[in-house]
């Protein structure tokens, strides 16, 4: 009998995760990782021609992609478990790429119930049945750092990047340790791609005054993380010479969370009740801007993203009793870079002048 053949895995394209799915997969699980082309105007267009025509934008995207990974050799498409659409996410992209005629392997996490570890066993025996078990939980666990850099360095980029000297060095230490994480082969290979990136960040000399404007990001879990699909927002607030602070990633919603009651306990006069996948993180993160005292705040959605829609009245009564302004951003397939320079521009603009007066 012929040995089972090397299954070609696929993830969409997500930010710059990428890079730790990569890894898992191919060190972890030895198995082999096809890397989904960027994000392009041509995926959007793939996705939206293809998508029920009231379906969020992030579920385009995800569509698009994944024909995209199909076209650059993937057999297998790796789906995360996850609330929106009622759970029914996963199960509407796989029938509509069958529908499509494409033939492939499709493994949805929300088939497996993840609060079991033999479920976990399951997975990887599926995807790999002669996995190394030792070696696959020493290398899924540095996946998992590389997870926890990524957003780490993330979030210390957008915060100081606007403020890089003529040569870019700043800017350059960030590029140089994407590319480290993406050629990364070995824990080794990780964790010296982390610590160079730092000491390059730290390094790196700042034209930064002593009380840059600051503004807190807030909204739908995949537009707010995703550069292509928010169009390069952060860095557009970065080149601005502003302070950009975003809570919501994987290691905070994900890894270090420290709970939805924790949370409602700090925002429990807002909201009593828990009001879809990333509403509670939101209006926590929306106050603790506030009461930090940024300069503005921005919400981020999807168009028809139902629960960020309930969070807006919340981010309205933020907006009115600490006396912060609220921009809100809603994205679709049709949304232009000209019309969102314009409004953030504006934006600028009036929480500059506001600084200065107060």
């Amino acid at each position: 009998m012929a040995p089972a053949a090397r299954k070609n895995i696929s993830f969409p394209r997500y930010a710059e995760y990428n890079c730790a799915f990569k890894y898992i997969v191919e060190e972890a699980l030895e198995a082999k990782y096809v890397m989904p082309p960027a994000l392009t105007k041509r995926t959007m267009e793939l996705g939206t021609k293809y998508s029920p025509e009231f379906v969020c934008t992030p579920f385009k995207t995800l569509l698009g992609s994944m024909i995209e990974s199909l076209e650059a050799g993937a057999d297998t498409l790796l789906m995360t478990h996850g609330l929106c659409r009622l759970g029914y996410y996963g199960e509407l992209l796989e029938q509509t790429l069958r529908d499509l005629g494409y033939r492939f392997e499709f493994i949805n996490l929300s088939d497996y119930d993840m609060s079991k570890k033999k479920e976990y066993l399951r997975i990887i025996r599926r995807i790999n049945p002669k996995v190394n078990p030792a070696r696959f939980l020493a290398e899924f666990a540095e996946g998992i750092r590389m997870v926890e850099y990524l957003d780490e360095i993330t979030a210390e980029y957008y915060k100081n990047c606007g403020f890089d000297l003529p040569g870019g060095a700043y800017r350059q230490a960030y590029q140089d340790f994407l590319t480290a994480m993406y050629t990364a082969r070995s824990r080794s290979d990780v964790e010296s791609g982390y610590r160079n990136a730092r000491r390059a960040m730290q390094s790196a000399p700042l034209d930064k005054p002593r009380q840059p404007l600051r503004v807190g990001v807030v909204g739908e879990f995949y537009t707010v993380m995703d550069a292509f699909s928010n169009l390069e927002l952060e860095q557009k607030l970065a080149d601005m010479r502003v302070e950009v602070h975003r809570w919501m990633n994987v290691t905070n919603q994900y890894l270090r969370y420290n709970g939805q009651k924790n949370m409602h306990v700090k925002i429990q006069d807002l909201c009593t009740y828990e009001m879809g996948p990333t509403a509670t993180a939101n209006i926590w993160w929306a106050r603790e801007c506030a009461e930090r005292g940024f300069d503005g705040l921005i919400h981020i959605k999807s168009a028809s993203c139902t629960p960020e829609i309930d969070v807006m009245p919340v981010l309205q009564n933020i907006s009115g009793d600490y006396k912060i302004p609220v921009l809100y951003l809603t994205y679709d397939a049709q949304t232009s870079d000209v019309g969102l320079m314009t409004r953030l521009e504006a934006f600028y603009d009036m929480i500059a002048m506001r600084k200065k007066v107060l």
